[in-house]
């Protein structure tokens, strides 16, 4: 009879083995299970890569789970993800309907209003003016946490008063003119990064194509800035560059930026020197250009 040493554990079954071999080289399965629901309602691979790239995964990240980027560790998730039923085709696009009336006839009010009380002769149309521009920032706001972001709007209203105090109110209605183009540009660009988004197929290609989308929006709306300010009767060297400030908060704000950045070059706008809101609005238009050409910028929440 053949006897069992029971200081020798016995071997593992050949099925145990496979499990544990299975879970050890399968760094993705954790991945899966901890985005489980981003993974299951998505229509597409770059949905996935949006959401992670939201989550802070880079393409550093994705190379500890054996994929050359974020794209391809969305391709194997999206690719393993169980889904009960074939997602419906995208809706059409449809004409813009009330709602674009009414928002595009709120971006106007600033401007006629200061530009009203302005040609009136009131003292209070300088006040009005900053307070309806920096208003124009709360509409297309997206508060990223679910938090409402108080500090950028606070620095935006101390950028437009201390300016307007600085150099009257002509400034100030020249910036509550550049609402309307501003509203159009933002809603121009947002449309077309989302068309953009559907079309692509990895991160790399959306940004490519996003980048240019944003730097046409940004040249837009600073020859528009400089009508305003001309029919405003402002200096183009003071109020184009705080106008544009003012259009890169909105966008950021519009696509849940963080507010760091934001909240330190309205700050920069602050200090009393002619190159200030310049200077503040270059270094807007860089984040700018790094935060929204990322698809998690503009995907669907």
């Amino acid at each position: 009879m053949t006897t069992v040493d029971p200081g020798t554990a016995a071997p593992p079954s050949p099925a145990a083995d496979r499990v544990r071999r299975r879970a050890a080289g399968d760094p993705v399965k954790a991945l899966l299970h901890r985005h489980r629901e981003l993974c299951e309602r998505a229509v597409d691979p770059l949905e996935i890569a949006a959401g992670l790239e939201a989550h802070g995964i880079t393409d550093r990240t994705a190379a500890r789970f054996r994929h050359r980027d974020v794209f391809s560790l969305a391709e194997e998730l999206y690719a393993r993800s169980p889904r009960g039923e074939v997602p419906a085709a995208a809706p059409a696009p449809v004409p813009a309907g009330p709602s674009a009336h009414r928002a595009f006839g709120c971006a106007l009010l600033p401007g006629a209003l200061a530009a009203a009380a302005a040609a009136a002769g009131q003292a209070w149309a300088g006040p009005v003016a900053v307070a309806a521009t920096v208003a124009a920032l709360v509409w297309p706001g997206r508060a990223a946490g679910g938090r409402f972001p108080w500090l950028p709007h606070l620095l935006a209203a101390a950028v437009a008063g201390w300016a307007a105090y600085r150099y009257g109110t002509a400034l100030a209605v020249g910036l509550a003119l550049a609402v309307a183009p501003g509203h159009l540009f933002a809603a121009a660009f947002a449309a077309g990064a989302r068309a953009r988004l559907d079309g692509s197929r990895a991160l790399e290609d959306f940004a490519d194509r996003a980048r240019p989308l944003l730097f046409a929006a940004v040249a837009g709306f600073t020859a528009a800035a400089a009508g305003a300010a001309a029919l405003a009767g402002t200096p183009l060297a003071v109020a184009v560059p705080l106008a544009l400030l003012l259009f890169l908060t909105r966008l950021l704000l519009r696509h849940g930026s963080r507010r760091g950045p934001l909240a330190a070059a309205l700050a920069l706008a602050l200090i009393p020197v002619p190159a200030a809101a310049a200077a503040a609005a270059a270094a807007l238009l860089v984040h700018a250009v790094l935060a929204l050409s990322r698809a998690s910028a503009h995907a669907r929440p």
